[in-house]
């Protein structure tokens, strides 16, 4: 049985072909896949019912499963997902963020994760496998057809959950593709966010990209120490490196580099600190997202203090610098940034 989802149109009008047909099925299974969210071959109404029922022998169109939600006290929903049997089967997690004039979806682009942040929850349960792109766009179509009743015309995709995108780069970018294109999932470039944690060679190959979404670096330290004790990938790649990359990186317009800076009291939340963010950001044409920690229990880190991250957040404005405070979603079930480790809680809902 051939696995449809993550195939674009130009793989499914060759997979037609490759089944005797002609290539424009191709496309229409991809409008119906993609576009009318249909994957039950009995429901494509457009094809022939002859070709459905050849089709329903040939292949298969197998989303992630959602296996079980965390409803969190301010609208947000933690998703577990497991990914289809056929492919070593794992769990994964996405997150549901609704507000009032738009959803959000957290995804993830890896089964664990490789780069061991150290105040990341993700990490402890380091890398199983990569994601297919099907299984990474999958997500989106999953958790919006649970939605569909509820849904704002806006839709924000931010590749924020587990894993590292960039360690996952080809299928990461064609997941991409698909939840962009107009005539597939239709979602705007500048509504889908990568967030790495500084992969340099990655981002080298993002600059190349015709269709590529914003870009996020977790940054969340304010020296190449501090960093390399919380980000591993920093000895490889420190703060110069990825400065030195993003330097002549070709944003859009509308577009700026987007910094997500982790508040750790007592680490890396100081206003020498802050100085020294000022120093990274004021060459680029950046944004800075000031998060404070979400509490992971096993975790040797604490979260600051109200006054710490407002007395951050001042230091750069009056640098001229756009910063932002972010409170996570999601906290009290463990769906915020950082806290996803399939941990299950007492306020589980099997879905069957």
């Amino acid at each position: 049985m051939t696995e449809l989802l993550g195939l674009d149109e130009a793989e499914l009008r060759q997979q037609a072909e490759a089944w005797g047909l002609s290539a424009y099925r191709g496309t229409q299974l991809y409008h119906a896949i993609y576009k009318e969210h249909r994957w039950d071959f009995n429901a494509m109404t457009n094809l022939p019912a002859d070709l459905r029922e050849q089709l329903s022998q040939r292949a298969t169109i197998t989303l992630p499963r959602i296996v079980s939600r965390y409803p969190s006290r301010d609208g947000a929903i933690r998703y577990v997902l497991q990914l289809p049997a056929a492919r070593n089967p794992v769990t994964i997690e996405t997150v549901w963020i609704p507000e009032d004039d738009r959803q959000t979806l957290c995804i993830s682009s890896q089964a664990g994760c490789a780069v061991d942040c150290r105040f990341c929850a993700t990490a402890q349960l380091g890398l199983v496998r990569n994601l297919t792109a099907g299984e990474i766009a999958g997500q989106v179509l999953a958790v919006l057809d649970v939605h569909k009743e509820e849904l704002h015309p806006r839709t924000n995709v931010v590749l924020m959950g587990q894993g590292e995108p960039l360690h996952n780069y080809d299928a990461t970018l064609k997941a991409v593709r698909l939840l962009n294109d107009p005539k597939a999932m239709g979602i705007p470039l500048r509504r889908i966010t990568l967030s790495t944690s500084g992969i340099v060679p990655g981002i080298e190959r993002m600059k190349q990209e015709e269709i590529r979404p914003k870009l996020a670096i977790s940054l969340n330290a304010s020296n190449n120490e501090q960093r390399s004790e919380i980000i591993p990938v920093n000895r490889k790649w420190n703060i110069e490196a990825l400065c030195n990359a993003l330097r002549d990186y070709p944003l859009r317009r509308w577009e700026y580099i987007m910094f997500e800076y982790v508040l750790l009291g007592g680490f890396n939340d100081t206003l020498e600190d802050a100085r020294r963010v000022v120093k990274i950001g004021s060459h680029l044409k950046c944004k800075v997202n000031l998060i404070p920690w979400n509490a992971v229990p096993s975790l040797p880190f604490q979260s600051p203090t109200d006054e710490a991250v407002l007395a951050f957040q001042q230091v750069l404005i009056k640098a001229g610098l756009k910063a932002f405070i972010r409170r996570s979603r999601g906290q009290d079930v463990f769906a915020a940034c950082g806290q996803l480790s399939l941990l299950e809680i007492n306020t589980n809902t099997e879905l069957n």
